[in-house]
């Protein structure tokens, strides 16, 4: 990493779904997720990374990130005939960004993003809560949040 670890850790991720795996999110989006337009509903499925913090190492840089991964609910007009799954995609929705995380933690503990360097802390555990937002549009998804850890460069890339 260089003295831009802070933006290759979002590009990382965000190259990761945009570029290698162009069918799991339509929209990458970073920072506040309050500002983000919600009711649009052409950005979904959206992705969205929370830096929470970063613990300086002497040769890594520990940041603990939160990956949230949603999906507009869409509810059927039909009477409901399912009493267990209801009349919408929820369950779905649930499975298909569980999947899309999970995807990215095992990337990062064996996959690309860890031959590139960019692991999860060893012998530690991911949490992944699900989420239901009830905005202008009503989302479903995760929320899992890690402790991704970088080299730190930044001596050999100032001498």
């Amino acid at each position: 990493m260089s003295v831009n670890s802070y933006y290759n850790v979002l590009n990382k991720i965000k190259d990761f779904f945009l570029v290698d795996n162009t069918d799991k999110f339509r929209t990458i989006t970073t920072g506040d997720i309050y500002s983000i337009d919600l009711s649009k509903q052409t950005i979904f499925p959206l992705a969205h990374i929370i830096v929470n913090n970063i613990t300086q190492n002497e040769h890594t840089q520990t940041y603990n990130v939160s990956f949230l991964a949603m999906d507009i609910v869409d509810i059927s007009k039909d009477e409901e005939t399912d009493a267990f799954y209801g009349n919408n995609n929820e369950a779905d929705i649930l499975n298909t960004q569980l999947a899309n995380i999970n995807f990215l933690i095992e990337s990062m503990r064996r996959g690309e993003l860890f031959k590139d360097n960019f692991r999860i802390v060893e012998e530690t555990e991911v949490l992944i809560e699900p989420f239901y937002e009830k905005s202008e549009n009503m989302l479903a998804g995760w929320s899992a949040t890690m402790d991704v850890e970088v080299r730190n460069n930044i001596l050999s890339d100032l001498c």
